[in-house]
């Protein structure tokens, strides 16, 4: 017995000498650095991953360099557990045509032309020609982000965080059909899945604003509109707002609505008409620019959703001097209509339109969006919409800027810091929030 456990011990410590002297040998055979050395710095069978993928229609944009999904997952999350929860309820003009030379090439929109009046007397009194970026760009305020790229990731991350920071839930992005532009840009369709991808980790949603684009027609608009519902509408990130009637359904803004006739509009809008877009899988909420008092019946016979009035020039037109947004609303609802005030925080785009003072409207020192924004509470509105994030062109932008010290002299929000409209914005998303709950009581 005795001889029985001396050999069970020294097999036991050969066993335990055995494994040491496998281990010593492994660990010099291995270099730290291997991917197979963790499993949680890399992923094994990386081509299985894009095959669920493409099956799940959902990105996977892990990559073998990149820290753990987990802890950026982590950051993330500790970064929106100190941002307020985004309002769906308000809704923010986005822009994304601006480039510059690293990320395009060449700067665009930046070095927008100071735009001649149609009077050639009046013309020959200012100055015409192109801005010349960076320091002497289109605009009469200096973004915070300098001559950004809308291309470039880090800018577009950089602006879901400050809408974020403003409580704001929603971006209605300018958008052009694939390979169209407005006169100073270039196509803009290639940026969306980007901006879904980044508006999503942040928990924004997306809307399309259609411009108006060359040749629109009702013929166009619903292939437009198929295209957009088609390529992004399985999108987490892309809007949809569930109506009275319990459709869960995409919305459009619809930008110079007016330039079509009524007859276009109705064919493709009206639910009695052979082509009209009404009880297909295209339907969606479409929302009409409201500029002079006759186009709300005109928006009602087309068979528009609801309006909007888009400009931040208080008594620059109709729809968006604030003393009518009363009626406004009360004609809304008389007839089943959204009601979507447009709200900014001033108004200059003399740096574009250098003959164009008379529209200026001055920001002092947010005193101007707090009346708008308190007048807009006011109409009880279905959704406020805010002109804009960063249309920098006109100065109604709410992205964050800065003192700019160069040949052109630009405006800024001293004394208050570059977030102050970020500020305004979060603290009037509460009280929107607050008030909505009221109204539904």
């Amino acid at each position: 017995m005795a001889r029985f456990r001396r050999k069970f011990c020294i097999t036991l410590i050969a066993l335990v000498l055995l494994v040491l002297v496998i281990t010593v040998v492994l660990k010099a055979l291995t270099p730290e650095d291997s991917p197979f050395s963790s499993l949680v710095g890399g992923e094994l069978f990386p081509e299985r991953k894009n095959e669920l993928q493409r099956e799940s229609g959902k990105p996977f944009q892990t990559k073998m360099n990149d820290p753990p999904e987990s802890d950026k997952d982590a950051r993330l999350e500790a970064t929106l557990k100190r941002l307020p929860p985004p309002n769906y309820y308000l809704h923010a003009f986005y822009y994304v045509w601006y480039g510059n030379p690293k990320f395009d090439g060449k700067y665009i929109h930046w070095d927008h032309p100071q735009l001649p009046h149609w009077d050639t007397k009046v013309a020959q009194r200012y100055p015409q020609g192109r801005h010349s970026p960076p320091d002497d760009i289109g605009a009469n305020f200096y973004p915070s982000l300098g001559a950004y790229s809308s291309r470039d990731p880090s800018v577009m991350e950089a602006h879901m965080q400050q809408l974020r920071t403003a409580a704001i839930g929603v971006v209605a992005v300018s958008w052009y059909p694939p390979n169209m532009k407005d006169d100073n840009g270039e196509p803009l369709d290639d940026l969306v899945p980007l901006l879904m991808e980044v508006a999503h980790k942040y928990h924004i949603k997306v809307i399309f604003h259609i411009e108006p684009y060359s040749g629109r027609d009702e013929v166009n608009m619903f292939t437009n509109v198929k295209y957009i519902i088609d390529k992004y509408g399985e999108h987490p990130a892309f809007f949809k707002y569930r109506t009275n009637n319990g459709k869960l359904l995409p919305l459009f803004y619809v930008y110079d609505s007016y330039l079509m006739n009524v007859e276009q509009w109705a064919k493709l809008l009206k639910h009695t008409e052979s082509n009209s877009i009404r009880d297909t899988p295209y339907d969606s909420i479409f929302i009409a620019l409201l500029v002079e008092e006759k186009h709300k019946r005109d928006i009602l016979t087309a068979g528009f959703d609801g309006l909007y009035t888009y400009f931040a020039t208080n008594g620059f037109s109709y729809g968006s001097t604030q003393r009518n947004w009363d009626s406004i609303k009360a004609f809304c609802d008389d007839n089943n209509l959204i009601f979507i005030p447009s709200v900014g925080p001033g108004y200059i785009d003399t740096s574009i339109r250098p003959w164009n003072f008379q529209n200026t409207r001055n920001r002092i020192n947010g005193k101007y969006y707090e009346t708008s924004l308190s007048a807009a509470l006011q109409a009880r509105p279905d959704f406020i919409s805010i002109t804009s994030f960063n249309e920098w062109h006109e100065g109604t932008q709410i992205e964050m800027a800065v003192p700019k010290t160069s040949q052109t002299v630009y405006l800024d929000y001293l004394p208050n810091k570059p977030a102050i409209y970020l500020e305004i914005t979060r603290k009037w998303a509460g009280i929107f929030g607050g008030e909505r709950r009221k109204w539904q009581e």
